[in-house]
């Protein structure tokens, strides 16, 4: 019996990952499936791309900033805490998300990494 079964909740299915390549953190790209529930950020870690997060993943800075290319409507939108954020983002657009803030709901996901990172832990 699965653990799945014992507690009646029904698996989850996970969540299809595209990361596009990335010169320094992943150069050849990479999918995977994360485990839906996740913050996108861990997904990332997990699977080895050393994406920041100087704020230890709790929405207080934005150098966890990602760009989602696909999949943006299927996840919940950016609450204001997020967009006052996201205004000191790197190469802001209109699909950037701090992947602290994304949680994996089981909808495919195409994640661009930005070039740069704007980490005031780092700087001077």
């Amino acid at each position: 019996m699965t653990e799945a079964q014992k507690t009646d909740k029904p698996a989850l299915a996970p969540t299809p990952v595209r990361v596009l390549p990335h010169p320094d953190m992943c150069p050849d790209g990479l999918a995977f499936e994360g485990r839906t529930g996740q913050k996108l950020v861990d997904a990332l870690l997990k699977q080895g791309i050393a994406i920041e997060h100087a704020c230890e993943k709790v929405c207080a800075c934005a150098t966890c900033h990602v760009h989602i290319r696909e999949g943006l409507d299927a996840i919940e939108p950016a609450d204001d805490d997020e967009e006052d954020q996201l205004d000191d983002a790197w190469g802001l657009d209109a699909q950037s998300r701090l992947s602290c803030c994304v949680k994996l709901n089981g909808a495919p996901l195409v994640v661009e990494l930005p070039r740069y990172t704007k980490n005031h832990a780092r700087e001077g």
